[in-house]
């Protein structure tokens, strides 16, 4: 068994050091122990803002309907104003989309992450020049 094991962690790190090195910013905005905006609201507001529903967003990030509404939920109690408004179910099965609050919420996030990516880039490149080739 334990031969097999380390096989299996060989294939990996031989797996790893082929691959090129990935950047990932993964900003957070607390509020209290709360985390008011990160990376996995951000990813659920666009999920929505492509979808045009909770439940078809959840499925897209193979999330449970009741994590995404949890979420949702705890941005729009986090904010002055939401940043996504429901429509109540019916015959087209309701839906919900993003608030210019919303729109502008993904818009900043995105772009401090391309700014913080160009402000340090010489940084990122002195770091990732240290990781096997």
């Amino acid at each position: 068994m334990a031969t097999i094991l380390k096989t299996t962690e060989s294939a990996k790190e031989t797996e790893t050091a082929n691959q090129p090195a990935e950047v990932r910013f993964r900003m957070r905005i607390m509020k209290g122990e709360t985390i008011a905006i990160g990376p996995g609201k951000i990813s659920l507001l666009e999920a929505v803002r492509k979808h045009g529903s909770i439940s078809a967003a959840a499925r897209s990030l193979d999330m449970s309907y009741r994590r995404a509404w949890l979420l949702i939920d705890e941005l729009n109690r986090s904010l002055q104003s939401p940043a996504t408004i429901s429509e109540q179910g019916g015959q087209s099965g309701g839906g919900c989309m993003l608030t210019p609050v919303g729109e502008r919420i993904v818009r900043l996030y995105r772009d401090i992450e391309v700014q913080a990516q160009s402000t340090c880039a010489e940084q990122i490149g002195s770091l990732t020049a240290l990781l096997k080739s």
